[in-house]
């Protein structure tokens, strides 16, 4: 695993140990940021379930100015912290030990907007759900803000309409996909 572009391009990220989590694979993770990319210098940026921080640190890398990354495993934090160290970028990221929705609640406090909230849950657990429900009329979310939920193929994501969201893009894999979402309208 390694950062793939940008100002830390190629510098090497530890994994967590075990297979509890499960990283984006590089091919993923370059997709996904072919599609933001245009967009990602100067921008916010959240990593919810970030594992060992492996988009965020990509974010930064290409020129997110504020990432902030949340994970509620004692491993994947300590993993994570020590990539930021090996890439420079600890004063630029937030980190939060805490679950997704609790972290939300943190952020929302703060009353700022984000330019993309990113989560890469553990499949087939619903956890999108509940941080999109959290996320509909949530003051982080603005009409620019992409929500961009990695899941595996078998998601249903049927119900994100009535949240007030639409699903604008989808890129799918071969076990999971990529889906993106903003405030409908």
């Amino acid at each position: 695993m390694r950062v793939i572009a940008g100002e830390k391009r190629h510098l090497l990220l530890k994994a967590v140990p075990g297979d509890a989590v499960r990283p984006t694979q590089d091919n993923t993770k370059e997709t996904l940021f072919n599609v933001i990319n245009p967009y990602i210098a100067g921008s916010s940026f959240i990593d919810l379930f970030s594992g060992t921080g492996a988009i965020g640190i990509e974010a930064m890398s290409r020129g997110s100015k504020k990432t902030v990354m949340v994970d509620n495993s004692a491993a994947s934090v300590a993993v994570m912290k020590e990539n930021l160290k090996t890439t420079g970028l600890t004063e630029r990221a937030r980190v939060i030990s805490n679950d997704a929705v609790s972290a939300l609640s943190i952020l929302e406090g703060e009353k700022e907007s984000y330019d993309f909230i990113f989560m890469d849950p553990p499949y087939n657990h619903e956890h999108e759900k509940r941080v999109l429900e959290k996320l509909s009329g949530s003051v982080l979310v603005n009409d620019e803000t992409w929500i961009i939920v990695e899941a595996s193929n078998a998601t249903d994501l049927s119900y994100v309409p009535e949240l007030g969201f639409e699903i604008f893009k989808e890129k799918i894999y071969r076990n999971n996909e990529h889906v993106f979402i903003r405030k409908k309208g």
